[in-house]
């Protein structure tokens, strides 16, 4: 293939990738604003700005479009994790380090609602129900490295759990999160990173 020939192709490439990131953002959207359960691909389409038949050519259903939304978002919330869960933040004094952890994974929710409807579904089926668990797999592993680096002393199976409960308590007080108004959000933080906090604190004293 001559560069001649070749570069229609990577235009149309181009357009169709454009395309297909369109259709993801307008189903983020419509995701968020109806719930998963209720979206239509007909909605996704026309937020989109283009015709049904357009959006099936590039998938086939609501859950495929389901499941590449997903995968996009997961590799976002990687990068996101990586600056909150620095395992450095374990130097910092408690509230320090719960201030960088928790800030950068409620700004990420908060500005991916599409991300938090959609896994938060009760109707998805068993395969997308269970592309959550990369998500708090994540938040589960560095966080155990960062308690592993913080109490040291703290034994292995007691630390796994403190990670994983810790974890488990910030995903069930994420809906507050998500559902407080700007003036109302700080609020909601704070109390949230108190109950970590208490939560941390007590644990990982029994180190000691």
């Amino acid at each position: 293939m001559t560069d001649d020939t070749a570069k229609p192709v990577r235009r149309r490439q181009a357009r169709g990738e454009k395309r297909m990131a369109e259709l993801l953002d307008a189903a983020a959207a419509v995701f968020a604003e109806q719930g998963y359960a209720k979206a239509s691909t007909n909605a996704i389409a026309a937020a989109a700005g283009a015709s049904p038949g357009t959006l099936y050519q590039f998938f086939r259903n609501k859950e495929q479009i389901a499941e590449a939304l997903t995968a996009r978002y997961l590799e976002r919330l990687r990068a996101a994790h990586g600056e909150a869960f620095d395992l450095a933040v374990a130097e910092l004094p408690m509230e320090a380090m719960l201030d960088r952890i928790i800030d950068p994974v409620v700004a990420f929710d908060r500005a991916n609602p599409g991300f938090y409807a959609l896994l938060s579904d009760p109707h998805l089926s068993k395969e997308l129900a269970s592309a959550k668990r990369p998500a708090q797999k994540v938040m589960f592993e560095q966080l155990d490295k960062i308690l592993e680096r913080r109490a040291p002393d703290l034994p292995p199976e007691k630390r796994t759990r403190t990670a994983e409960v810790a974890v488990h308590l910030f995903r069930g007080l994420l809906p507050m999160i998500m559902a407080a108004s700007e003036t109302e959000l700080p609020a909601v933080v704070t109390e949230t990173k108190a109950a970590l906090r208490a939560y941390l604190a007590t644990a990982t004293d029994a180190s000691s």
